[in-house]
């Protein structure tokens, strides 16, 4: 059994290598600071099994300064995970060993790169352990200092320590220096110190070059109990190379080829110590027999995965009851969400759900009641929800995130990296539109599609009554990839029989006959101004086709294009939301190249309070302006054919 002499100095020679393989890099100097926390963390500190990266049982790693990628991917090249070799593919395009981490490769969890993003997926991780598989496996999250600014962070700070998250540690690499100028705190300790004591934290300072002193704050970190630690480690930008060490303005700039790149690499070399020690990698517990098999294959996979097209649904059903809705009935579209959860939850204990502060608008509160071990209450911390829901995702759950509509917006950049993830996550905005009536327009969705659906990959869902959010819903646990549901406050009638049959992709013609001029398509509460414009418009003598387009994205092409083509290829959209981005876009690219004509109605202006029903019709998508609308749009085609 080595020494602890033998060990560190079998560490200090690991952290050289790595300095060494990731010299050449784009962002070296930022590679060089985090060294020796990498080595000492991977080679003496850390248990997992490089051959199977997806071992449950294997302690996490998070890179949150996903600039410093080549120090990850140096890590587990050295580890045996893949041949060092391939390390010279590093940001080319033949390579998915790429600029910033992706799960692309199957020892990456989540995609960072976004600074502040990190630690809020940390704690999904970290709860996913503690609270929900009840394993061993910790979870470390080594951020940059630069980033500490980031709102996201403190957001984590407060809810790490709530959940009292011990198996969580958090490391600072303080450099000092960062892309432009120094640090706000630069090497002020003591203010670090300050402010996460502040927020209840194990707070460890520490010399980040010190390797034995790095080993005793990872050891007191895995016997803090019921709060969360941070690791302060002191370090220099740039460790190791002379000129660039403590120096600003070498930010993400490669050492050139020649003298440069050739000092740089001496002075390492010179570095090195003969060692007959190499450090040895912990092992993890074995995996439980349940996830034993599933370990196996994982094992069996290359290190480079391909990320799966999350347009397709995966096989996995989930057996939920029919609801029990009384025809006569008027319920609200996020209430039948809070009911639907609660079957999900009944059928799939991988269900779990999240909240910020609304629940008993969500109505996830329904959830949390009777499933209090897998609800996570985020509080009004929007972006640690979405970035925890991403790290419970990476973990094998499938977590429903809710809030308002508006509020999501404030997680849009998280949402973005969720999808660069291909993240398993459902996200429920309530209260779109102006139909939400008297809380103004701070509190209305009205551009939550257009955010939605610019992201590849994210089907985007709008039920229009209680029975089609119940099925909606539980399509969206069974698809594999991220799925956002639109739910709205007022309650609307039930519209189908609760056996009713939905699909990702498709849509529900309502009204339709031999005689229909347009076609009508609406989405969640602009369908009951359709369905009434259809009778007004009958007494007029003109006959409408209304479609429940419950599906945003994908859309339902096919029902679309024919109901055009019957319909003298001609389309009104009616929406809750602002004209650019929502539904109408959506039906516009996906018939407007085959010579249909589609026309748009949608909220064109900021809202003010008042009544649901007096707003829809003040911004235009009542059934009194649809009627108007269709009976010009009828009379200019007759006009027209004369």
């Amino acid at each position: 059994m080595p020494s602890t002499t033998e060990i560190v100095t079998s560490l200090k020679n690991e952290a050289t290598r790595l300095r060494i393989l990731t010299a050449g890099s784009r962002h070296p100097t930022s590679c060089l600071t985090a060294a020796d926390i990498v080595a000492t963390l991977f080679f003496s500190v850390m248990r997992f099994d490089p051959k199977n990266p997806k071992n449950p049982n294997n302690d996490r790693f998070v890179l949150s300064k996903g600039h410093a990628a080549p120090i990850l991917y140096a890590a587990w090249a050295e580890a045996g995970a893949f041949k060092t070799d391939d390390l010279l593919q590093l940001r080319t395009l033949q390579s998915d060993l790429e600029g910033h981490p992706t799960p692309r490769l199957n020892f990456v969890d989540v995609a960072t790169g976004s600074l502040g993003q990190g630690l809020p997926a940390g704690i999904g991780i970290a709860l996913n352990a503690k609270r929900l598989d009840h394993s061993g496996a910790r979870t470390y999250v080594l951020m940059g200092d630069g980033e500490s600014v980031e709102g996201s962070n403190w957001e984590a700070a407060e809810l790490a320590m709530h959940f009292q998250l011990d198996n969580l540690c958090a490391i600072i690499d303080i450099n000092r220096l960062g892309q432009s100028d120094p640090t706000i705190l630069q090497h002020d300790i003591e203010a670090y110190r300050a402010r996460w004591s502040g927020f209840g934290w194990n707070v460890l300072p520490v010399d980040g070059h010190d390797i034995g002193a790095l080993l005793n704050a990872f050891a007191q970190a895995a016997q803090s109990k019921g709060r969360p630690t941070i690791v302060l480690a002191r370090t220099l930008k740039g460790k190791g190379v002379s000129f660039v060490e403590d120096k600003m303005d070498w930010h993400g700039k490669a050492f050139k080829k020649g003298p440069e790149a050739d000092q740089a690499l001496a002075e390492l070399n010179a570095a090195l110590t003969p060692n007959g020690h190499p450090p040895e990698i912990q092992r993890p517990e074995a995996a439980p027999a349940s996830a034993e098999k599933s370990a196996v294959q994982e094992a069996d996979k290359p290190l480079v995965l391909e990320m799966e097209s999350t347009s397709k649904s995966k096989s996995k059903k989930t057996h939920v009851p029919p609801p029990a809705y009384d025809l006569l009935a008027s319920v609200s579209t996020r209430e039948a969400f809070g009911d639907a959860l609660m079957k999900l939850g009944e059928s799939n204990p991988l269900v779990v759900v999240l909240d910020a502060d609304v629940k008993n608008s969500t109505f996830t509160d329904k959830f949390g009641k009777q499933f209090p071990n897998r609800f996570f209450e985020n509080f009004i911390a929007e972006q640690n929800m979405v970035g925890a829901a991403v790290g419970l995702a990476s973990q094998g759950k499938i977590p429903f995130a809710a809030t308002f509509a508006c509020f999501l917006t404030r997680a849009y950049d998280f949402i973005r990296m969720a999808a660069i993830s291909h993240a398993n996550i459902k996200l429920m905005g309530s209260h779109v539109g102006v139909s939400i009536g008297e809380d103004g327009p701070s509190q209305m969705g009205l551009e939550d599609l257009a955010m939605m659906t610019a992201q590849p990959g994210v089907v985007v869902l709008y039920p229009s009554d209680a029975v089609c959010t119940h099925w909606l819903t539980a399509l969206a646990a069974e698809h594999e990839g991220m799925v956002y549901i639109r739910t709205g406050r007022p309650k609307t009638p039930i519209l189908y029989k609760n056996t009713e049959h939905f699909v990702i992709g498709g849509s529900k013609i309502l009204r339709q006959s031999a005689a229909d001029k347009i076609t009508v398509v609406g989405g969640g509460i602009t369908v009951f101004e359709a369905l009434k414009a259809h009778d007004l418009l009958a007494q007029k003598g003109i006959a409408i086709r209304v479609i429940d387009l419950y599906s945003i994205k994908p859309v339902d092409r096919e029902t679309l294009l024919s109901s055009a083509r019957a319909t003298r290829n001609s389309i009104l959209t009616v929406e809750d939301h602002y004209k650019h981005g929502g539904l109408g876009d959506m039906v516009m690219s996906a018939v407007g190249s085959e010579g249909v004509k589609v026309h748009k109605m949608a909220v064109t202006e900021i809202p003010h309070s008042g009544k649901p029903e007096e707003l829809i019709d003040r911004y235009g998508i009542s059934a009194r302006h649809i009627v108007e609308k269709v009976t010009k749009l009828v009379g200019s085609a007759v006009a027209a054919k004369a």
